[in-house]
């Protein structure tokens, strides 16, 4: 292991001893390593257009060749109608325009100033759909072994999912929603498996940052809050529009209050995902740009092994925030279809100290 870590920081570091000036090394459409007017190496725009979207898919660049995938262009203008063409059409860096339209800092305009409806497959569209074919088909064969081994020990595939399932299921679904956990149980299982493969996938060189996109993260939680509106009983709106336990003239008072939980508790879990996994890529871009920022190779190794270090640490975080993510909102949910019986009794009474006892049911 000593051997290898300094050929492994020579390897990584060979691309930058090539360059005779690493401050001036060519800007690509992902790495964005530029200089500004002055030659200084602008560390925040590269990290910025790396956590971002993009209309092409950037690789990686050897030398002044960029190794890039273009995706689709669909635009849509009430005037024009609708276009169809590859990014490519824009030629490298976005630079030029194509049937009136361009790309400004990865926004859609038309020239001409007119209405356009950006529909494109952006690369984290091209990751999200990705991340749905892996899924389909890891699942698949995972529910192709249930029925070929029913009855007997999981093989393959299904053995190192099953632990994972049963856990979701066990640990999350039934904990924090009790009976009725099974109506719930495919969602929670889709947004678990979902945010953990495409924080993983995020991790892959080149790869995009689906789940540090802010639209990624509030759809899924604004599906969580449809789900517990929906789903919700009237024991539930009544602690939110005559919350018990309280003096009866601050009832009112709390109405509102318990309104805006309604909604930041969703809100929440748009805003934990989308901060935990983009900072994870901010900082060991940070420590990368250091190189470029010191413009020395001699700080190299330090840059590459804490960056090296935060992104193994990011594997763990990968699970854990798709563990969180999967927790609260069961937990939301189970507070939405609680019923009445399963609520504590004796709060703010003077027999809180009381034992409980909860009635049989049949």
């Amino acid at each position: 292991m000593k051997r290898f870590l300094p050929f492994l920081f020579w390897i990584l570091t060979l691309p930058i001893f090539a360059q005779e000036h690493p401050t001036e090394v060519s800007t690509t459409a992902d790495t964005q390593v530029e200089a500004t007017e002055e030659g200084k190496f602008n560390a925040g725009e590269m990290i910025l257009h790396h956590v971002g979207d993009s209309h092409e898919w950037h690789f990686t660049s050897i030398g002044e060749n960029h190794v890039t995938l273009p995706l689709p262009i669909i635009a849509y203008r009430p005037n024009k109608g609708l276009s169809v063409f590859s990014s490519s059409r824009f030629g490298h860096e976005f630079k030029d325009s194509y049937d009136g339209l361009k790309l400004e800092h990865e926004h859609l305009v038309a020239e001409d100033g007119s209405t356009v409806y950006d529909l494109s497959i952006t690369k984290n569209v091209a990751s999200m759909l990705i991340s749905v074919l892996l899924l389909i088909l890891v699942f698949t064969s995972v529910a192709a072994g249930y029925k070929k081994n029913h009855g007997r020990a999981p093989k393959g595939l299904q053995s190192f999912f099953e632990p994972i399932i049963l856990f979701v299921r066990d640990e999350i679904a039934k904990k924090a929603i009790g009976p009725k956990y099974k109506k719930f149980l495919p969602y929670l299982l889709t947004i678990f498996f979902f945010i953990w493969f495409n924080n993983l996938l995020g991790l892959l060189p080149g790869a995009a940052n689906l789940t540090g996109n802010l639209a990624v993260t509030f759809l899924f939680a604004f599906i969580t809050l449809l789900i517990t509106t929906f789903s919700s009983n009237k024991y539930y709106w009544s602690h939110i529009f005559w919350t018990p336990g309280v003096p009866l003239w601050l009832r009112p008072i709390m109405i509102p209050v318990e309104l805006i939980g309604v909604i930041s508790k969703p809100f929440s879990l748009m805003v934990r995902l989308f901060a935990n996994i983009t900072a994870g890529h901010i900082i060991i871009l940070s420590f990368i740009s250091l190189i470029f920022i010191f413009n020395t190779v001699a700080v190299s190794p330090l840059s590459l092994a804490f960056g090296l270090f935060i992104n193994c640490l990011e594997l763990l975080v990968a699970l854990l925030q798709a563990y969180i993510f999967t927790l609260l909102t069961a937990m939301y949910i189970g507070g939405a279809v609680e019923e009445h019986d399963d609520h504590d009794y004796g709060i703010g009474g003077d027999d809180a100290d009381a034992p409980v006892h909860l009635p049989a049911h049949h």
